[in-house]
């Protein structure tokens, strides 16, 4: 269960305040793939299964062709994309569970999943019961963690059941238990901006439906007020979002061809046209979005400018770390915990981001550098507001 370590790479102690470290242990050129991982758990995120983002429940993949991803997001059902060769769904392959019909890209899926978690996760004949606890806490979940999603209590229940399930408890609780999970920063008094008063109540609802669900003796301060609150904080610092879709490959796949020059403009445009109708459509909201907690990778640092990035080539939960920079041996390895739209903010505004949702003050390179800057909100930050925050979730 626990990851690998590649040859390339190692996790380094650094100190008490900083943790661990990935580091390199040979030289990595720009562009080059430092690491593949699976993660230990993974799930799609509640709103985009409502939505009707169809997705293998254990690993992500996006179960739907590109045609029909196209036709529902553009709202044109008459849409129809040129070379359906390049689209690499085998609908044929697909399983469900004969228990709740839940869907699964292929049989080695299914199998992993059911071994994992399932069995104390499977809603049996109920899947279409509304009143089954488990469907009324992802209920509970929807109405007070709106889109854009960055976790799912899902993630936790998973957690739970896989503990649950494990012929070794105690090793699956240990492995757990690597991931950085303070709800505190008590040197920098920084609390996790989920864990306020304003949240009490919702996260009471939260524990108490959970813990009648999936309550279980060997992990008993899972379910206190206090390890609950932990478990929110593991998953809101860990967690490591997922992006999965049809489209992106059938797109990937285009751009493949050998075609005439007056061919591949035609398609281009096309693609560029769909685009567009995409966005005017569904705006940014395109994907099989998810969240997974990744043991190697919740190694890797913050940095405003960052060294590696995060992709996900293979249309599914297998996450790939690439070099943006060459790396020496010895060097530290640097992902960023924001978005590329975040990291375009002011410094006062990054750092504003990832206090509330990882508890640290950021000290990079880019941060010292602008570190005489005026403690001024982005524009854009000040444009979208924070008055909405006290009434619900709106992110981890």
């Amino acid at each position: 269960m626990a990851a690998s370590m590649p040859a390339n790479v190692e996790v380094q102690f650094i100190n008490e305040s900083k943790g661990r470290g990935l580091f390199a242990r040979q030289e990595i050129k720009e562009g080059e793939a430092i690491l593949d991982e699976k993660p230990l758990v993974s799930t799609q995120f509640l709103w985009n299964e409502l939505y009707k983002y169809t997705a293998c429940e254990y690993c992500l993949r996006s179960l739907e062709t590109a045609e029909a991803m196209a036709r529902r997001l553009t709202n044109n059902p008459a849409l129809s994309l040129p070379h359906p060769e390049c689209c690499a769904l085998d609908p044929s392959e697909f399983v469900v569970c004969p228990q709740c019909q839940v869907l699964y890209c292929s049989e080695e899926c299914r199998k992993a999943s059911w071994d994992r978690y399932h069995q104390i996760l499977c809603l049996g004949s109920s899947h279409h019961d509304s009143d089954h606890p488990l469907l009324r806490l992802q209920e509970i979940w929807r109405n007070i963690h709106y889109p854009p999603e960055t976790a799912s209590i899902m993630l936790i229940c998973k957690m739970i059941a896989m503990v649950k399930q494990a012929e070794d408890p105690g090793h699956v609780i240990t492995i757990f238990n690597k991931f950085v999970n303070n709800t505190v920063n008590e040197e920098e008094q920084i609390a996790h901006k989920l864990l306020g008063d304003q949240f009490k109540c919702q996260l009471e609802l939260l524990r108490s439906t959970t813990a009648e669900i999936l309550f279980d003796e060997s992990i008993p301060q899972w379910f206190t007020p206090e390890g609950f609150q932990s478990l929110f904080a593991l998953i809101g610092t860990n967690g490591q979002g997922i992006g999965s879709c049809s489209i992106s490959v059938w797109v990937k796949n285009c751009e493949d061809l050998e075609l005439p020059e007056d061919k591949k403009t035609e398609l281009d445009d096309f693609i560029d046209q769909m685009y567009e109708e995409l966005e005017k459509e569904s705006g940014s909201f395109l994907n099989c979005e998810g969240s997974g907690l990744y043991e190697l990778t919740s190694s890797c640092n913050h940095s405003c400018d960052p060294n590696a990035g995060i992709t996900f080539p293979h249309n599914n939960h297998v996450l790939t770390l690439v070099a943006l920079k060459p790396i020496q041996p010895e060097e530290e390895i640097y992902i960023s915990y924001i978005s590329e739209c975040e990291m375009s903010r002011s410094r006062h505004s990054r750092q504003k981001i990832l206090r509330e949702n990882y508890l640290f003050t950021c000290r990079c390179r880019k941060c010292d550098f602008e570190a005489d800057e005026p403690d001024v909100t982005s524009e854009e930050e000040m444009d979208s507001g924070d008055e909405d925050g006290s009434e619900k979730m709106d992110n981890l």
